[in-house]
């Protein structure tokens, strides 16, 4: 007599838990591998949205920045004319007090018998037309010029005899810049003794 032994269901069940651990694992796999490709798509999301804010911050300083140096440009031109007004304001209080010392040394030199008609400033050169009733007040005249400290050597240029007692006469001198050392004290004012 021989035993016969069915093994088939047997291997069944073993196939079927099997094929359940392999569909377990396969799940586990699925769902590890979704899980894990959240996680990093949450990790780049959240890295992608920091990189974004970082931008969004250097836009905004940079937009602040730009601010910045156009109100330092514009400052720039503004004490660039500044300086240009003040070099201005500079040169006309110069010419003012050039003109101011020109009349003042005219009018200390002006000879008796001579008048002035005409004064002309270019620059340093002054042109000077005159009236004088003889060649010795031109003469006279042309000698007090050069003894200002305000003028230099006068260069005559032309006399006309208007008639036997008017001459009109030109000259051309050049004005001399201040000297604005102080004048001496000791030299100005005498000393004086005290009474013993």
């Amino acid at each position: 007599m021989s035993v016969d032994i069915n093994l088939l269901p047997w291997r069944q069940a073993r196939r079927e838990r099997r094929t359940r651990r392999m569909q377990l694992w396969l799940a586990g796999m699925v769902i590890a591998g979704t899980a894990l490709g959240f996680g990093v798509a949450q990790y780049y999301q959240a890295a992608l949205q920091s990189q974004q804010a970082r931008n969004r911050y250097i836009t905004q300083q940079t937009r602040q920045l730009e601010r910045a140096i156009e109100d330092v440009e514009r400052y720039e031109r503004q004490v660039e004319q500044f300086n240009e007004q003040l070099a201005l304001f500079t040169s006309l209080q110069g010419e003012r007090l050039q003109t101011l010392r020109l009349f003042n040394a005219v009018a200390k030199s002006v000879a008796q018998g001579v008048v002035y008609e005409r004064l002309e400033r270019t620059g340093s050169q002054v042109s000077v037309t005159a009236r004088a009733g003889s060649d010795r007040q031109i003469s006279e005249q042309l000698r007090r010029i050069a003894q200002l400290p305000t003028f230099g050597v006068p260069q005559f240029s032309e006399v006309e005899s208007e008639s036997d007692t008017v001459r009109q006469f030109r000259f051309r001198v050049e004005q001399q810049p201040p000297d604005d050392r102080p004048p001496a004290e000791s030299a100005a004012e005498p000393r004086r003794e005290e009474p013993s």
